[in-house]
């Protein structure tokens, strides 16, 4: 795939103005969130716990209203970004690397236990009582930790973030039958989903998403356009989008390499794609986020 462009832990220090300490993870308190309005992904895996008010997050092509009491999980390769909903927002982030979660564990894939990292299609969590209570008073020792403990901190605070891990899967598994259904979750909408998540960078036609499920382009996009209101084609592009403002956003990269990386036959057409679903050029989005 090539470089893409992360936020680092520094980026997310600038972006919530708290001091730049530790290379390997970083803990926020948040009275507002900086809304960065563009997709990114981050370097960093990311556990947000929603306090008092709201936001609505877009990770992948999925937006959700998430509103407090809550904790959202998200993995480094999640694309996401964030739009206000309230005025009011309190939230305590954790970002942590695997490599400093990591560092002295007997597994390496340790983390890809937890699918609720990687999973777009509900990366958020309403809390009860008294997972509630626990993770108010996990989130409050890892702000203590930062402020008063000058010794062993980052081994304390590892821990704290694998207590925390851990107690998000408890509750997942208690109360997996107690999910409401997704909305999208329609077989061959998850079918279709699954594809252009393997997919999307290689192939932009309707026609090859088309045949690996054995339909007529015709008849996928139609069903795809009745259950979701979009059709096939539209979910495709958003993906194609959603990846080139990412790549876009890495001044290392030409506009070509872009291109390329997204599998375009030329600069040119990638060019009136874009221009097509963003109402600008490449270079001219570039230049909007200089």
């Amino acid at each position: 795939m090539g470089a893409i462009k992360t936020f680092t832990l520094s980026t997310h220090s600038r972006l919530f103005s708290v001091p730049d300490t530790n290379k390997e993870y970083l803990f926020v308190e948040a009275g507002k969130h900086p809304y960065y309005a563009e997709p990114y992904r981050a370097e960093s895996y990311a556990i947000v716990f929603i306090k008092e008010g709201g936001v609505r997050l877009n990770a992948g092509l999925s937006s959700m209203d998430v509103d407090a009491p809550a904790m959202i999980t998200l993995g480094p390769s999640v694309i996401r970004f964030f739009t206000k909903r309230t005025d009011l927002l309190k939230m305590d982030v954790v970002f942590f690397k695997d490599t400093f979660l990591l560092e002295q564990h007997v597994d390496p894939l340790f983390l890809t236990r937890f699918d609720f990292f990687e999973n777009i299609e509900r990366p958020t969590l309403p809390l009860q009582e008294p997972f509630l209570t626990k993770y108010t008073k996990i989130f409050e020792l890892f702000q203590l930790t930062q402020t008063t403990t000058d010794f062993h901190q980052t081994q304390i605070i590892r821990s704290y973030i694998f207590a925390l891990i851990y107690e998000v899967d408890a509750y997942y598994r208690l109360h997996a039958g107690d999910e409401p259904a997704v909305p999208t979750a329609h077989p061959l909408f998850t079918k279709f989903r699954q594809l252009l998540r393997q997919h999307y960078m290689q192939h932009h036609k309707l026609d090859f998403y088309a045949s690996q499920l054995h339909l007529a382009p015709k008849s996928l996009s139609a069903a795809i356009k009745k259950h979701t209101g979009k059709s096939a084609g539209k979910w495709i592009d958003e993906a194609v989008m959603l990846e080139a403002k990412v790549l876009l956003q890495n001044k290392t990269l030409t506009v070509s390499q872009v291109s390329g990386m997204l599998n375009f036959s030329d600069q040119s057409v990638f060019g009136k794609f874009f221009r097509a679903n963003a109402g600008m050029t490449p270079v001219e989005y570039r230049k909007k986020l200089s």
